[in-house]
């Protein structure tokens, strides 16, 4: 990632440099992701399975389907996201551009220079049922 030569950031002063890891500001990206009306879920459908398995024992990852690159003063993220159906897919977009470029500037001072948004798949109303009822339940009575 490029970065521009010019504005002072507070992260890099004359009495020395903060350095944010990758790993913080794509946590910050997904949460502020998922603050967004008309996101259903952050992650393409293998991080979502992964996402569900880290859930279940206990772990959450709120930076699934979030790829960031982090300079010394500059910060790009690329977001997978599932759109609720019925949802302006370009407003819901902007939304989550616009929610991941203040979070990240106002919590870690680095300049956003790009917010890619894909949208690999939306949800519909009704398909969780269907898939939950597909899968096969363990034995209530041993």
């Amino acid at each position: 990632m490029s970065q521009r030569s010019g504005g002072p950031s507070a992260l890099v002063t004359e009495h020395g440099r903060t350095s944010i890891a990758d790993g913080v500001v794509a946590k910050i990206a997904g949460i502020a992701t998922r603050e967004v009306d008309g996101v259903y879920a952050v992650g393409g459908g293998t991080a979502r399975a992964m996402g569900a398995v880290r859930e279940r024992v206990g772990a959450k990852t709120h930076a699934q389907g979030v790829s960031v690159e982090v300079g010394e003063r500059q910060a790009a993220a690329d977001i997978d996201v599932v759109v609720e159906y019925g949802m302006a897919i370009a407003d819901v977009a902007e939304g989550v551009r616009r929610n991941v470029m203040s979070s990240i500037q106002r919590m870690t001072g680095l300049e956003v220079t790009e917010v890619n948004v894909h949208v690999g798949d939306i949800h519909i109303p009704g398909d969780d049922e269907e898939a939950a009822a597909d899968e096969p339940q363990e034995a209530r009575v041993r």
